[in-house]
């Protein structure tokens, strides 16, 4: 395999499993680690791809994210222990606005099987659907304008309907998280977040590593108006730093 094949295949993986890692591309490429890491410089330079702790992430356009299913579906092992430690803060009796989203279903499913007598506010249908499973919770759904890509609705109705409501804490997801705070790569689904955690007293943000120091087009708030990151893995670096200077508490399943 030439370099140019290796480093075309090397992209073909990232697109399936953000998470893989240098060693195991290493092992499966019949190479050195050094090798990897330098065939991720270049496709880094040539702006393909961006470095993770330990691995890389694909580059795409700062508006452009994969559909809401197709997110379900990666990094499956991760969003479950995200999942699991999140529902272990959350109480019986409770409101929860949760948003729509990969990492919210997998913690909207765990919630409905783990918890009872909660009420949860939410944008998603595929959300509304598993909390409903469990007769002890009460489901209200938001109206609007549905979107497909996301699966969940948005738009002024839905943001209006939300100011009808306050809730114990507001649970959501995000496409990146920098210094500068979480972001989203669609403006009508960051106006959504903005407003469940605007409406809420705690406010919770679900999101795996792959997601560090990742931008895209819209902040959705300051890392100042987040009180919980929950992640399967503990931030490194200046996004570290920040999180620490806006005293957001973390809550990594690999610590647990």
């Amino acid at each position: 395999m030439t370099k140019k094949e290796r480093q075309s295949a090397i992209l073909s993986r990232l697109r399936q499993s953000p998470a893989i890692r240098i060693a195991e591309l290493a092992n499966s490429f019949g190479v050195s680690n050094e090798t990897i890491r330098r065939d991720f410089d270049e496709l880094g330079q040539s702006g393909l791809i961006s470095r993770t702790y330990g691995g890389a992430v694909v580059t795409r356009p700062l508006g452009l994210e994969a559909e809401w299913s197709e997110r379900y579906n990666r990094m499956s092992e991760e969003r479950e222990q995200i999942a699991g430690q999140a529902v272990r803060q959350v109480q019986p009796g409770e409101v929860v606005m949760i948003d729509g989203g990969a990492t919210t279903l997998h913690f909207a499913r765990r919630l409905s099987a783990e918890l009872k007598d909660l009420t949860v506010i939410t944008n998603s249908y595929a959300i509304a659907t598993a909390i409903a499973n469990n007769p002890s919770m009460t489901v209200i759904s938001c109206p609007g304008t549905y979107d497909r890509h996301e699966g969940c609705v948005v738009g002024p109705d839905t943001i209006a309907f939300l100011t009808r409501y306050y809730a114990n804490r507001a649970v959501i997801g995000a496409s990146g998280i920098t210094r500068e705070g979480p972001n989203e790569a669609h403006m009508g689904v960051a106006a959504v977040k903005r407003a469940m955690l605007e409406r809420s007293q705690l406010r919770m943000l679900l999101l795996d590593h792959t997601k560090f120091d990742q931008s895209n087009m819209e902040v959705i708030c300051p890392l100042t108006a987040i009180d919980q990151l929950v992640t399967d893995r503990p931030p490194t670096g200046e996004l570290s730093a920040a999180l620490n200077r806006a005293r957001v508490e973390l809550e990594s399943a690999s610590s647990t």
